[in-house]
């Protein structure tokens, strides 16, 4: 029987299966929907959707027609996960999850630009010492990654009054942004912020890219807010900047290991705030729509919506 297979080696997908199992009933009849590790006959299986697949999962279905991730980030259906070269890969777009991005980067600002992070270390120390304020056109805010997320992200940020600038790899044009584009500009974008946002896709180009070297070219007192992808930081080269007092703390919404383990410095360190990857996330809808479609589409021979260029990784 003709199935989609829904798959997390880390991830408990169950709420997920229903929703699926409603909505290929309702408008794609007579295709099942498995939640893994319930396998099917292999050779059933036309789609894949999933958050980090079991390695080689995909590469033993001799039909597969489409592999999706059910979020925006694609990263994890790659590498050792991906599909055949001729399977198309695709990932999530949703309004949404730009808008909730914004809401947590916001936040993350407004808790360096408010002095909340130096409050709540008075607050361990029975401190009572108003910190200085100042507008919010004082505060210069870098972005790294100007995509989808990146570009809503800087606009949301820029109507808050806040000075923005952002770094891509190639050049983007958003009204009261300074962009800068290409390895060449990165040393030099990273002199002015105060807070620096990470919303880069995962790639061999920035897989480490958050290292000692980075870390040290950034604004003396500046703060890290870090949305992309954990395998982008080297958390022993942030402990050093915080440590050394060259960097002012740290927000980090993901991990190269999720869920962080217990034993992790990063849980202790006074200077950073842990959120258990919570930044934004698909609506559970929009995955089902989207996929459902997307494998209509390739049933009847017409392109995919949000395929990933597999050569640049997102």
């Amino acid at each position: 029987m003709p199935t989609l297979l829904l798959c997390s080696a880390t991830d408990d997908l169950s709420d997920l299966h229903t929703l699926f199992q409603h909505e290929a009933a309702r408008c794609v009849p007579g295709l099942q929907v498995r939640l893994w590790p319930d396998m099917p006959d292999p050779a059933d299986v036309e789609a894949v959707a999933g958050w980090y697949p079991p390695a080689g999962l995909m590469r033993s279905l001799p039909n597969l027609r489409l592999a999706s991730s059910i979020a925006a980030g694609v990263d994890h259906v790659l590498g050792p996960a991906q599909p055949r070269p001729e399977v198309p890969v695709c990932r999530i777009v949703d309004p949404g999850l730009a808008a909730g991005m914004a809401e947590y980067v916001l936040w993350a600002v407004l808790y360096y630009h408010r002095a909340l992070d130096q409050a709540q270390q008075q607050q361990a120390q029975r401190l009572w010492k108003m910190p200085a304020q100042k507008a919010a056109r004082q505060t210069h805010v870098g972005l790294l990654g100007l995509g989808v997320l990146g570009s809503h992200v800087a606009r949301v940020l820029r109507a808050q009054g806040f000075a923005v600038s952002g770094w891509s790899r190639s050049a983007h044009a958003i009204d009261g942004v300074t962009a800068y584009a290409g390895p060449q500009t990165l040393k030099a974008f990273l002199r002015e912020p105060d807070v620096l946002v990470c919303l880069l896709p995962l790639t061999d180009a920035t897989r480490g890219l958050l290292n000692r070297e980075f870390l040290q070219a950034m604004k003396p007192g500046a703060a890290l807010v870090h949305c992309g992808r954990g395998e982008h930081l080297v958390v022993e080269d942030l402990l050093q900047a915080l440590d050394q007092g060259h960097l002012r703390g740290a927000v980090l919404d993901v991990f190269a290991q999720e869920p962080l383990p217990a034993s992790n410095p990063l849980w202790t360190h006074p200077r950073v705030v842990v959120t258990p990857h919570m930044a934004s996330a698909a609506q559970p809808a929009a995955i089902v729509g989207q996929i459902l479609d997307n494998l209509q589409r390739v049933r009847s021979g017409r392109p995919v919506l949000n395929a990933v260029d597999r050569s640049v990784g997102y």
